[in-house]
């Protein structure tokens, strides 16, 4: 199906340990979140695009900032979590594939974009921001994050390729069920140029610290992050 990626059975089994225990998983709550969230421009009155919005929490945390909301995800299931936890508030959410183009949505309708832990799951990024490219009004920001190219290597550099675009796949055990979630990984400079080459410049890139909230829940995890990268976080302008 059009609307599947490489992920969709592995979201499938997640769905709804993932709505359960998004509100407080420590690498989403104390961490990739706040880092994610402080890189937006205020969204009070502007239209954004959560592009990927999974079980609708970012679109649950933009709508009670003031923003107007459509938001988008390729699977199904976590699309069914998310109008369960947004319920009749006024958001439209939309299945559709990052991979294909948005061609429901309208040409310089957007202030900004937002798109969190998503881009993993897309092999080619140039799409993607041809599309944001297109939907963001001049001048309008596009904030996303991503697992770090560096741990992507780490983990699977026994005969990786550093410079390919390679699919890989992590065990996750953290959402209530063990599922392997399959994944791209890609260097530094492949996080970059697709933005640079679609009309974006480079605002921020920030690689995070956990917040101290995540000591509590997870103090193993917690030094490790302190001395190491798990995700990054960038912000590209529309030029």
């Amino acid at each position: 199906m059009e609307s599947e990626t490489i992920a969709n059975a592995a979201y499938d089994a997640l769905a709804e340990g993932y709505a359960a225990r998004i509100d407080t998983k420590a690498h989403n709550a104390y961490y990739e979140r706040p880092a994610t969230w402080s890189l937006l421009d205020p969204v009070a009155g502007k239209r954004i695009l959560d592009a990927g919005c999974g079980v609708g929490k970012y679109a649950e945390m933009l709508l009670d900032a003031g923003a107007e909301v459509v938001a988008v995800d390729a699977n199904a299931r976590m699309l069914e979590m998310a109008r369960r936890r947004l319920g009749s508030r006024p958001v439209q959410l939309i299945q559709a594939n990052l991979e294909r183009k948005l061609d429901f949505l309208e040409a310089e309708s957007f202030d900004g974009v937002v798109c969190a832990l998503v881009l993993d799951y897309v092999y080619d990024w140039h799409a993607v921001f041809a599309e944001f490219q297109r939907v963001l009004k001049p001048n309008g920001a596009v904030v996303f994050s991503v697992t770090h190219p560096f741990v992507d290597y780490i983990e699977h550099r026994r005969g990786a390729n550093y410079f390919a675009v390679e699919q890989v796949a992590y065990l996750w055990r953290g959402f209530g069920v063990e599922v392997e979630v399959p994944s791209y990984r890609r260097s530094f400079g492949d996080l970059l140029t697709p933005l640079l080459a679609n009309g974006f410049a480079l605002e921020a890139v920030l690689e995070p610290r956990p917040q101290p909230e995540f000591w509590a829940a997870d103090p193993e995890e917690y030094a490790k992050l302190m001395v190491r990268p798990g995700f990054i976080c960038l912000k590209a302008r529309r030029r």
